[in-house]
Formats: structure tokens, C-alpha cells, sequence
């Protein structure tokens, strides 16, 4: 096998990857109420007009228009009441030329009537006239009907990950009974080494390491939107791994490895992806650093990863590579994630042709933001710990000095 050290950009690794995944998970009808950060498998119209009628936004009065022209406090126009629309009910009046009719906000606006006048705005001169203190235009304090949305238009596109506002929207045009989302991607965790042991190991043993890297992968993937199955650490057995990995085959959208990926002696990772089957390992080596060895691979359509084993390269490159991948599965663009900019504390080396990213902290300097790096090395899961995010450094660039400005993800 050749080795990663002719290795690629993360974009153009990314690129490479993705043209050849063709799997996509199928769909699934959920409540509306159980949809939040659910992908849309198709585009949702309104069945109805919204509001379904004109309806008032204030309390007040129900009124021609053209009956409150030049009302002031010192001239005001007068108004004979004729009646009241009560809510939840079709209005019972229609507003003649010199009338009005009382209303409260969401009540429905009567025939005849084109405004509402706010009640703060008028006074009562008997029991069945009233003042109005300010003049109004056609259509003020008013919602009209279809104004929030039209019967037939296009609500939530194809591929959109639903917001607890568009929950509200669905509800709002009765659509509470189920509607079409992608289902959640499942993602099959493997964690490889001879040194291994469960997390929940007590009194190790000299040579042994808890396995932390597939716990972190599965948080990492759950808020993607995943689901996972952590299975049995393997050993550093390429019949044991390639065993593992097929068994778990069909029932994964994805598949990931820890460990393994780096060029030496015990390397069975790429070579276990190739034997699985076509076109195998598309891209062993990512320009980035922590991470440098990942591998990026193709079986039958479903994309497959072998993370370095390090905590600190697995988590960045699984953010870097297996987090968009579960989107790209659902047919939906990445969620958005937080970014902000950020001045370095210090001076931040790196090498011409590598995107680093750095663990840092955030300081506020005299009304500014300042990244803080944690420097340590990427076998050390407690340089993130404490860590508000990753800065990022670019591509072609040599470094940061300090006080340059530089883009940093937030956790």
C-alpha cells in the first residue's frame, strides 16, 4: 500500500469521498410534535390560507377607513357602536358608512370594515358612540387573509432540517398528524487495539488505555442527528476487524474506525477497506493537523473512516469529515455551526500546505476577543476540555502572529 505522505487538502479530500457515496437513508412519517431536528424527505405546501380570515391585531374598534380622516384630539371623528365581534365566532355586523363595532386582537374583522382603530385611540362619548382621536389607512391594525402564508405555497423545502418555529407553523395550518422525514443515519463505532480496554475498566493494568474515542465519536455523531452502535473493541487482528466490519455491514449507513490508520507494521485499516470491497480507500492522508493519517473510504456506495487513534485527531477529523457526512446521507446541507472571530494571544506556527486547527480558549482583551491556544499533544483528550472552540489556520499561510485576527468553531 502507498503511503499518506502525498496527502490532500480537507476540501479536496472531502470532494474525492463524496463523489463516490451514492448511499442516502430512506424515509420515514413521524408526529409533527416529534420532528424537531428532523430532516424534511420532501417539500411541505399549505393546505390552507393563513390567517383563513381578516382578523384584528389589536383591541379596539372595527372601521371604515375613510370614516376616521382627519380625527384628532382636537377634532375627532364620531362613531356610532353597533355591536361586538365576539371571538372565536364569524363576526355577527357589518360596519356600515358611520359605524363601528367593538373587537378584541384575533377577533375577526366584520364586513364593511377595512381598520381597526387601538382603543387607546378613542373615548367614549354615550353609551353607543364613541370618539376615534386618530385618522387610520385601509387595511391598518389588520391581518389580512393569506398574509403569513397562501394556500399552496411551498412552506419547508425538500432536505430542510426543522426548527421548533417550523413545528409551530406545521401546527398552525394543521398539519399535526405525521409528515415525511429522512430517516437518522446509523452509524456503526469501532475502536481497534491490543491495548484497549472498556471505559469502565477499574484497576488497569501497565500497557492498557480506557477507550475514550468511540464514547466521544458517538456524541459527536448523536448531535449530528445519528444513530449509533458501539460495537466490541477488536483487536489487532486484520481477520478480527474485517470480520466485525462486514457483520455490521448492512445495517449501517456508516462506518467508523479508530486506530489503525497510521503507516507502520500493524497497519490493517486501509487494507481491511480494500478487501471489503469497491472502490475501498479513495484517500489516506488529510493535509490537517491533528489528524494527519485519516482514512476516507468507499464500500458500495456507503462511506467508511478510519480515524487516528489519538482523542484529539479523532474528534477533529470526525468533526472535519464524519459530521458533514451524516448530513450529506440525509440529503440536507451542515447545520450551521457557531463561528466568530477571534485575535491569537501568541504566535501560532504551522507549515505552507496544512490546515491546522487549534484547541483555544477565548479572552476578552480591553472590548475585543482573543483566542488563547491549548497547546498539547493529540493524545491528550484533556487539551479540549476547558477549550471554548477551534481556530483555524488557513491552508497557505506559514502561521498566525500574534494579535491577527483568525476564524475560530465553536464546540
Amino acid at each position: 500500500m502507498a503511503e499518506f505522505f502525498n496527502v490532500l487538502p480537507p476540501d479536496e479530500a472531502r470532494a474525492i469521498w463524496w463523489a463516490q457515496v451514492t448511499r442516502r437513508v430512506d424515509v420515514e412519517m413521524l408526529p409533527t410534535h416529534e420532528s424537531l431536528g428532523r430532516v424534511t424527505a420532501q417539500a411541505i405546501h399549505s393546505p390552507e390560507a393563513l390567517p383563513a380570515f381578516k382578523r384584528s391585531t389589536v383591541d379596539g374598534y372595527a372601521v371604515r377607513a375613510a370614516d376616521t380622516f382627519g380625527a384628532s384630539d382636537s377634532l375627532p371623528a364620531y362613531l356610532d357602536v353597533i355591536g361586538e365581534v365576539l371571538m372565536g365566532q364569524a363576526a355577527a355586523v357589518t360596519v356600515g358608512k358611520g359605524q363601528t363595532a367593538l373587537i378584541h386582537t384575533g377577533g375577526m374583522v366584520p364586513d364593511g370594515a377595512d381598520a381597526v382603530v387601538m382603543v387607546e385611540h378613542t373615548q367614549s362619548f354615550s353609551d353607543q358612540e364613541i370618539e376615534i382621536h386618530k385618522p387610520l389607512a385601509s387595511g391598518e391594525n389588520v391581518l389580512q387573509t393569506g398574509e403569513d402564508v397562501t394556500q399552496g405555497a411551498e412552506i419547508l423545502p425538500v432536505g430542510h432540517r426543522i426548527q421548533p418555529q417550523d413545528i409551530g407553523a406545521l401546527l398552525a395550518l394543521g398539519l399535526a398528524d405525521e409528515i415525511a422525514v429522512m430517516q437518522r443515519p446509523r452509524v456503526s463505532l469501532f475502536s481497534t487495539g491490543d491495548e484497549l480496554v472498556t471505559p469502565d475498566t477499574q484497576n488497569l493494568q501497565p500497557g492498557q488505555i480506557r477507550d475514550i474515542n468511540s464514547g466521544t465519536i458517538q456524541a459527536l455523531c448523536r448531535r449530528a442527528g445519528a444513530e449509533t452502535q458501539l460495537h466490541p473493541i477488536v483487536r489487532d487482528q486484520p481477520d478480527a476487524l474485517y470480520a466485525a466490519l462486514t457483520e455490521a455491514f448492512d445495517d449501517a449507513d456508516m462506518l467508523v474506525v479508530t486506530a489503525g490508520s497510521s503507516v507502520s507494521a500493524r497497519d490493517m485499516t486501509a487494507d481491511t477497506f480494500n478487501r471489503m470491497g469497491a472502490p475501498g480507500v479513495l484517500v489516506h492522508g488529510v493535509a490537517a493537523r491533528p489528524g494527519k493519517p485519516t482514512i476516507l473510504a468507499v464500500v458500495d456506495g456507503k462511506p467508511v473512516i478510519g480515524l487516528p487513534g489519538n482523542p484529539v485527531s479523532a474528534m477533529v477529523m470526525f468533526t472535519l469529515f464524519g459530521v458533514p457526512a451524516i448530513s450529506y446521507l440525509m440529503n440536507t446541507a451542515l447545520p450551521r455551526q457557531n463561528r466568530m472571530q477571534a485575535r491569537a494571544t501568541v504566535n501560532i506556527p504551522s507549515v505552507a500546505g496544512r490546515e491546522d486547527h487549534v484547541p483555544v480558549k477565548l479572552v476578552q482583551r480591553e472590548g475585543e476577543i482573543w483566542a488563547e491556544p491549548v497547546f498539547g499533544k493529540s493524545n491528550l483528550i484533556f487539551t479540549l476540555v476547558g477549550a471554548a472552540g477551534l481556530l483555524k489556520v488557513p491552508l497557505n499561510t506559514t502561521g498566525l502572529r500574534e494579535g491577527a485576527w483568525a476564524e475560530v468553531v465553536l464546540f
